[in-house]
């Protein structure tokens, strides 16, 4: 009794030797492999909590002036974005040229 290599399906008789009935994989046909190539970059995690300017008027502001333009104020919210022993990443949203920074504190 055999299996197939792809999806652990019992192998059948078909027309052109051991076949599976659900991928199609043939016993013996040669199979071309493919590598792919994931980009790997630090995934932006400000977009998680809100996109655009949904939800800013649900998160607490703060008075804290902006690394870009110099606002006094911004939205922050907090994200775990490390393992669970390390402290969560405060991000924050000016609220004047919606720029997005973050603090690991």
């Amino acid at each position: 009794m055999k299996f197939c290599p792809k999806c652990e399906v019992k192998l059948k008789n078909g027309d052109s030797g051991l076949q599976c009935p659900l991928c199609g994989y043939i016993e013996g046909q040669k199979v071309k492999q493919t590598k792919k190539i994931i980009d790997e970059e630090e995934p932006d995690f400000s977009l998680l909590a809100f996109e655009g300017t949904e939800g800013e008027d649900t998160n607490p502001t703060i008075k804290l002036d902006c690394e870009k333009c110099g606002h006094d104020e911004a939205v922050w919210w907090m994200f775990q974005t490390r393992s669970a022993d390390e402290p969560t990443t405060r991000f924050y949203r000016c609220q004047k040229c919606k720029y997005t920074w973050r603090d690991y504190a």
